[in-house]
């Protein structure tokens, strides 16, 4: 009985003095969780699959490399630690992308959202969410002026920060040449245009991304010097289901348009263009698309000849210049990683996509903390270069970055469809490839 009297009164002891330190020294530390939960709603099936498949393996790729070097560093805490992504599939639809995000913050119990390239209607529903949890959602978007249209309709986006893809026309705070759509086709225009009637059909599809092209596209051409013809939206603006554009194709004909721009989600310009080499007398010199044609994944499943000689812009490419990544990834051995995993042509998404982790831990580690309010104060002072270009916000937490110009051509070689950097502005983005002018 004595030897079990002594036990309680040492426990009874330590228990005392763990309470007097508590009091003395402000009670116990903050607690140190093992790890950092990101959430990323992403599109790994639909229309925007091929956002989705890029963007998703890039982040994992920039996960893995900084988890390799120990994780990342939270001073709060005196240690590194490791980043870890929580995937959800959006299936290109926006609605799920909120309700997801949502699930994400109040189920998963994730710190961050983050996620790469992909229309702004599919990131809108995103940044509700991060603004009415109070958490910090890192994503690449554009063009800007839909974005940026969409965020003031919703009062801003206080937790929301767009690594940027680019402008339509307006460069914002960085230079115009090869920092906006419009500068960059019309450099093409300026270097294979006058070998055309300077005849142009337009079309767009109906999502605020479309709107925004069209809105701004035919009058850059006029400027230019073309004629565009069935420029009413009620022509060429189109409802995002449309199967049959037959009454477009046969204006154009008609017209003998040898320019083609647009702007459209890869199914929508699948029909289209399918419908458009099936009719006589379609013979354009020059195709210009914007979003349709970014992928592999996308244009390799159009029919016949349907891609050749197609143009669009292109934010990211293993040609990328001397862009730093984490632990000595280049944009050359991203890439390489992704070949080698894949077996298939580059993905463009999977620098957007490592760029983001970049930034998040750049600000985590300047914030210091995981507190949403402090990483979001960091994040407005971000000046980094990262694996896909300098990010840098403005006042809409938007940071634009340069573009150049690629086309969809066939490799004899490879007997597979290829899209070399056809025209670049930028001394750091070298030409990859010469212009295919007119398409055969």
């Amino acid at each position: 009985m004595r030897n079990w009297l002594v036990v309680v009164l040492v426990v009874s002891g330590l228990g005392f003095g763990v309470l007097i330190g508590w009091l003395v020294w402000g009670g116990p530390g903050p607690t140190v969780p093992t790890k950092i939960l990101v959430g990323v709603p992403a599109p790994q099936t639909g229309m925007y699959a091929g956002f989705g498949e890029g963007g998703v393996w890039g982040m994992q790729a920039a996960v893995d490399d900084i988890n390799a070097l120990g994780g990342v560093y939270v001073e709060e805490y005196d240690k590194k630690l490791t980043l870890e992504l929580v995937v959800r599939n959006t299936e290109s639809d926006p609605d799920k992308a909120g309700t997801l995000a949502e699930s994400l913050i109040l189920t998963n119990k994730v710190k961050f959202l983050a996620y790469g390239d992909q229309p702004p209607p599919m990131n809108a529903p995103i940044a509700i969410k991060a603004e009415a949890h109070g958490i910090p959602y890192i994503c690449t978007t554009g063009p800007a002026e839909p974005w940026l249209g969409m965020r003031a309709d919703a009062g801003g986006w206080s937790y929301t920060w767009a690594t940027g893809l680019f402008a339509i026309v307006d460069p914002g705070d960085r230079p115009a040449d090869g920092y906006t759509i419009a500068d960059t086709w019309v450099a093409m225009l300026d270097l294979v245009g006058n070998e055309t009637n300077k005849k142009a059909g337009v079309f767009a599809s109906d999502d605020p991304d479309g709107v925004g092209w069209h809105g701004l596209f035919p009058g850059v051409l006029e400027t230019w010097g073309c004629t565009v013809i069935a420029e009413e939206a009620s022509k060429s603006l189109l409802p995002m289901d449309t199967t049959n554009f037959q009454s477009l194709i046969d204006e154009w004909v008609t017209n003998n348009v040898s320019i083609i721009w647009g702007n459209a989600p890869a199914p929508f310009v699948k029909t289209l263009l399918e419908q458009a080499w099936a009719t006589d007398g379609f013979a354009p010199k020059l195709v210009s698309i914007g979003r349709a044609p970014l992928f592999y994944e996308d244009v390799s499943a159009w029919a016949g000849d349907a891609p050749l000689g197609v143009l669009v812009e292109i934010w990211w490419d293993p040609a990328w210049g001397d862009s730093p990544g984490i632990g000595g990834t280049t944009p050359e051995s991203l890439a390489a990683r992704w070949i080698a995993e894949k077996a298939s042509p580059v993905n463009r998404s999977i620098g957007a996509g490592y760029s983001i982790i970049q930034v998040l831990i750049d600000a985590i580690e300047r914030a210091g903390t995981l507190d949403a309010d402090e990483v979001c104060a960091a994040l407005a002072e971000t000046d980094l270069d990262t694996i896909r270009h300098r990010v840098a916000f403005d006042e809409n937490q938007f940071s634009r970055g340069p573009l150049v110009y690629g086309q969809w051509q066939w490799d004899e070689e490879e007997e597979d469809w290829v899209c070399p950097i056809v025209l670049s502005k930028h001394d750091f983005i070298p030409e990859t490839g010469e212009v295919l002018f007119p398409i055969p």
